[in-house]
């Protein structure tokens, strides 16, 4: 893989070559910096007269995420607020010489640590929690969609994920799904499922794609412009 750096009046996009077919270009947050992935034979030029095609789409997105709201950080301090599938729970800590938990009681998150836990080992704990939430719901909806899209996932991966809410590799039939999605309502992850199986039939976000979003999920520009629209998680990024 070969990394490069091009500039287009104030903007700077990387660029890497790689061994794939077709190029993709990606704005990420919080900065909206820019990347393009182009086919390792794929001159630098060419790739320079694409991103200059795309320039508005550029500058729409990076308006976009330099726009959204994002949480500030958690601390894990009592009736600090947290959101489960779109509710706003606040948190209770108890502390006993148990196996640690999260529970779910009326309005309360309840994190169960042993005495004296900081904060690095709260989160692990609410992350794994999270984590689990969505292996719990995916499967149903991944059972639901594939029959009626008449495809496939070989692997099913459940991580937190810096940039995207989901990917896809269609080569070899896996997808991953972002944990922080069990803290937006439960559309949100339903389309991200849908995004990503539709990835299956077609690689790219191409015209071809958006035809297909429109066939099985014809209200998906809504719950994407919901998912979008909602507080994203603090997060330090890195590149």
């Amino acid at each position: 893989m070969s990394a490069r750096q091009i500039t287009i009046g104030d903007i700077s996009i990387d660029v890497e070559l790689k061994k794939i077919k077709n190029i993709h270009l990606s704005v990420y947050p919080p900065t909206g910096r820019v990347r393009i992935s182009a086919p390792a034979r794929m001159n630098l030029e060419v790739v320079r007269l694409y991103a200059i095609a795309k320039l508005d789409w550029i500058k729409r997105q990076q308006s976009k995420v330099r726009a959204q709201e994002r949480e500030t950080p958690r601390e894990f301090l009592e009736r600090e607020s947290h959101y489960v599938w779109g509710k706003r729970y606040l948190l209770k800590i108890n502390e006993a010489d148990a196996t640690p938990s999260v529970e779910l009681k009326h309005n309360q998150m309840v994190l169960t640590v042993r005495a004296g836990a900081g904060v690095e080992k709260k989160e692990e704990i609410v992350s794994a929690w999270y984590r689990e939430q969505i292996r719990i719901a995916a499967p149903p909806l991944f059972a639901k969609w594939e029959a009626a899209m008449g495809v496939k996932t070989e692997r099913l991966f459940v991580q937190r994920m810096k940039t995207r809410w989901g990917s896809c590799n269609p080569r070899r039939r896996s997808i991953r799904l972002n944990s922080e999605l069990a803290k937006k309502p439960r559309e949100c992850l339903e389309y991200v499922v849908v995004h990503e199986l539709a990835h299956l039939l077609e690689a790219s976000h191409n015209d071809k794609f958006k035809a297909l979003m429109n066939q099985f999920l014809p209200q998906w520009r809504h719950f994407r412009d919901e998912l979008n629209r909602l507080p994203l998680a603090h997060q330090e990024w890195e590149y």
